[in-house]
């Protein structure tokens, strides 16, 4: 019956239509990543008091990261004598490929969503768990100590990040009593969830930096004390994977961060004359800045700190926070 629909001329067009939707994401989605990383270092030299790029491109160096990705590109790809080499050239696959699937479920406005899922929230969480798998693969698979250390940082780091992230999320179910992502904006139509959830939020931005491997929690690839870490032996399109996924996680954890927290496309009451894609791009803008400006901001945790401020700060403080969405919902009734 599968195969009926998909040979129909139906099914084909149906095909046809989503497989030329997902390119234009991912056009989309690279040419994110292409400005992010040239924002992130304008925004970077700004707040330590220099220029940045500015070379490549003209004044403001525009074309500097298109200048980087050509660079990546014609570097030659090594793969050592010694690494196991089905998985050596997978692993970048598998960390990406979770990235990228994730975006299906993110409600950019009322009417842009490629999958509206039930269970979009779970589905997001389940997905992205997926890169450890990745991270770990190419360690292992690069036969290098440094690497293998990076790798069972990352492992163990994104494991325990991932706990507190979702339990800073049981709040927002419990008050919307729903994982779908568009219910969960709309709920929102009363004020959003950063104000009632602010606790949930706070764990939630610092959980989600941990989980991107961005400072202060780049352990596995702490370039001081593991050369790189666990891309240390992938060179051009192989280690442009891994930056890809670096970024397009940035992108999907934005855009996450977006609808469950800031309310999605919805507009403030007197503005909402104000298209709803405007309003989220306004409103991812304002997170990408937070998680750079967190880049900036603060040094490298140790490893022991890492864990610690994990395993007895994070996830305690997101325990309490349910137990007090629950009171709040029980006595108030607000939703």
């Amino acid at each position: 019956m599968v195969e009926e629909l998909l040979y129909s001329e139906a099914g084909l067009l149906n095909f046809g239509i989503f497989f030329l939707l997902a390119t234009v994401l991912l056009l989309v989605v690279l040419g994110f990543v292409t400005y992010a990383i040239l924002a992130e270092r304008k925004v970077m030299g700004f707040m330590q008091l220099r220029h940045g790029p500015n070379q490549v491109g003209g004044r403001w160096g525009l074309l500097q990261t298109v200048a980087d990705v050509l660079k990546l590109l014609l570097k030659e790809d090594t793969i050592p004598k010694l690494a196991d080499r089905p998985l050596f050239i997978l692993a970048p696959v598998i960390a990406f490929a979770p990235a990228f699937m994730v975006l299906a479920t993110i409600p950019f406005t009322d009417k842009l969503q490629f999958a509206d899922i039930g269970v979009g929230l779970l589905y997001y969480i389940a997905i992205s768990g997926l890169t450890t798998v990745g991270i770990v693969t190419g360690a292992w698979a690069s036969n290098n100590k440094y690497a293998l250390l990076g790798g069972m940082r990352a492992a163990a780091q994104m494991i325990s990040y991932e706990i507190p992230l979702v339990m800073s999320v049981l709040g927002i179910i419990l008050l919307t009593g729903s994982l779908n992502l568009n219910e969960i904006v709309e709920a929102q139509k009363n004020g959003w969830f950063i104000i009632w959830q602010p606790i949930a939020f706070t764990v939630f931005l610092i959980a989600s930096t941990a989980e991107l491997n961005r400072v202060p929690f780049d352990l596995p690839e702490a370039e001081s004390e593991l050369v790189a870490g666990f891309h240390v032996e992938y060179s051009g399109f192989r280690w442009a994977f891994f930056m890809l996924a670096e970024y397009v996680y940035f992108f999907a954890m934005a855009s996450l961060t977006t609808v469950l927290f800031l309310g999605g496309w919805l507009p403030l009451p007197f503005l909402d004359f104000i298209p709803g894609a405007v309003w989220f791009a306004l409103k991812f803008t304002a997170v990408i800045f937070i998680l750079v400006w967190f880049r900036v901001t603060f040094p490298r945790l140790r490893a022991d700190q890492l864990m610690e401020f994990g395993w007895k700060v994070l996830l305690p403080v997101a325990l309490a926070n349910i137990f007090l969405t629950a009171l709040l919902k029980e006595w108030l009734n607000i939703f």
